[in-house]
């Protein structure tokens, strides 16, 4: 009898369509996640669906159509393409499925369908590299809250995070070996942005900020947002030949005060000012172009750099579905099985 293996790949979501009634539906389940938000539920709620999401949703959706292709979402897309190119790796014993934490396909249909297939065991892949507790975390407690339902459950595997991944290094490496680098005045490594609470949290001693992270990886660290996405930076920019004068690591999408430092918008507002003309900016977090990369950074920090004085912000594009991340993930998948 031949073992059957579920590889379930997870990312994080994106509204059915651009409408308004979409992305309200999208930004209320997302939203209202607490490990996302992290505060007492009742003032979460208040939060979420009193203020943030009737307030927001409209000028969201606009965004949103603004990202739409005629493939639809850029992160379904390449979702759906990833899946595809990986299954290809793989026998018929061996089947890789596609979830998206919020929305659709959703992670109670998919593993669903895993259930019925009849899986022996199963390897939780989500897909963001540098650990977070409102992304990765966020995936394991969602699964193991559907997976606690079932009577009899397979073996199960989870992957916690992969900044160090070879494959996925080299692969920003060579989209960033597309540019010229000498024709940019500063190279800037633009991360998803995140409460300085939740990456204090890691830590006995409830502060990040002792720990070494923007300099070293170490058993304190090892599972700090920050400081991964600071070792991340330093093996690609390793790998681009960049001295550490050459770039600054900064985050982004802030939703007010307390984020991690440096701010990215904030950032480039400074450089243009300061003379800065040209910007290449990758944004490592992201295994997938979404609006976080095409809209935040390649069109909203291109207005605000002109703003100020600069020319260009030049994004690099994600890994998508080019041929070293799939051979990144197939050695991932092929390491944890």
């Amino acid at each position: 009898m031949s073992k059957k293996t579920a590889i379930l790949l997870v990312n994080l979501g994106s509204p059915d369509s651009p409408k308004p009634r979409d992305v309200y539906r999208y930004l209320t389940e997302f939203l209202n996640d607490p490990r996302v938000i992290d505060v007492p539920w009742l003032a979460r709620a208040l939060l979420v669906n009193g203020i943030i999401v009737p307030f927001r949703h409209r000028k969201s959706a606009k965004v949103y159509k603004e990202l739409w292709t005629e493939n639809g979402s850029p992160l379904i897309h390449y979702g759906n393409r990833v899946r595809e190119l990986l299954q290809e790796r793989f026998r018929d014993g061996e089947r890789v499925f596609l979830a998206m934490r919020y929305q659709n396909p959703s992670m109670d249909k998919v593993l669903q369908e895993i259930h019925d297939w009849g899986a022996d065991q199963i390897l939780l892949v989500p897909l963001f590299p540098q650990y977070a507790s409102a992304t990765n975390g966020s995936v394991m407690a969602k699964a193991f809250a559907i997976m606690k339902k079932w009577w009899v459950i397979p073996n199960v595997k989870m992957i916690a995070q992969f900044y160090d991944l070879p494959e996925y290094i080299r692969g920003f490496v060579e989209n960033g070996k597309a540019f010229n680098l000498d024709e940019y005045d500063h190279v800037l490594f633009s991360y998803h942005g995140l409460p300085e609470r939740q990456v204090d949290k890691v830590y006995e001693d409830r502060a990040c900020r002792n720990h070494s992270c923007e300099h070293e990886i170490n058993d304190e660290n090892k599972f700090c947002y920050k400081a991964t996405c600071y070792a991340t930076t330093r093996a690609i920019a390793s790998g681009l030949g960049l001295r550490g004068s050459d770039y600054t690591v900064c985050f982004q999408s802030r939703l007010g005060r307390g984020w991690i430092e440096p701010f990215s918008d904030k950032v480039i507002e400074e450089l243009a000012k300061k003379g800065a003309r040209k910007l290449l900016v990758f944004s490592p977090a992201f295994v997938a172009d979404c609006l976080e990369t095409i809209i935040e950074i390649g069109e909203e920090y291109q207005e605000l750099f002109e703003k100020h004085g600069g020319e260009k912000v030049q994004l690099v594009p994600s890994l998508n579905d080019s041929a070293t991340w799939i051979d990144g993930l197939e050695r991932l998948v092929r390491t944890n099985l």
